[in-house]
């Protein structure tokens, strides 16, 4: 492999792709249930999710494979400040290759271009590799969730403060 990354916004065509990776991370994590994303509505149509105003979601192309994703949207039921990252997914074989990473820092360039001031996300325990990459990337935990994400079988939730440069 060449290891050649391209990080760009979703495409009508990617939706299945993204869903099927969203879908299989959650099984590899034991974490396919009520309350998550595997049984979101819009984890199978995420182009059609991600078209608002100050909202987009990215995918992850390493050798000209779909390999994951993660978008920003505003955290619903929050202050207007406060954007989410979400549905952040990588599959196994491009872990450990800076896909994660890249990922992030598309996501949070977006966030502060639409002048959010916080970035807010929810995960599981088990899923400690993407934890250490959120810390490694300026998130802290916080005690409590925030917003309505209906994610209610998530119980780690961490924030960024954004520094806004205008």
């Amino acid at each position: 492999m060449n290891d050649t990354l391209i990080i760009r916004r979703i495409l009508p065509t990617d939706n299945t792709e993204v869903s099927r990776i969203i879908k299989s991370v959650l099984v590899e994590h034991d974490a396919a249930r009520e309350g998550t994303a595997y049984m979101d509505k819009e984890t199978d149509a995420m182009y059609q999710a991600y078209q608002d105003n100050n909202e987009a979601y990215f995918v992850a192309i390493l050798d000209n494979k779909i390999v994951g994703g993660a978008g920003i949207k505003h955290l619903s039921q929050s202050e207007d400040n406060i954007c989410e990252l979400q549905k952040m997914y990588i599959l196994p074989e491009a872990r450990n290759r800076k896909v994660g990473k890249e990922l992030i820092l598309k996501c949070l360039e977006f966030a502060k271009y639409c002048n959010y001031e916080k970035c807010y996300l929810e995960t599981f325990p088990q899923m400690q590799a993407a934890i250490n990459l959120y810390v490694r990337n300026g998130f802290t935990q916080i005690n409590q969730a925030l917003g309505n994400t209906s994610h209610y079988a998530c119980n780690v939730w961490m924030i960024k403060n954004l520094e806004q440069t205008k």
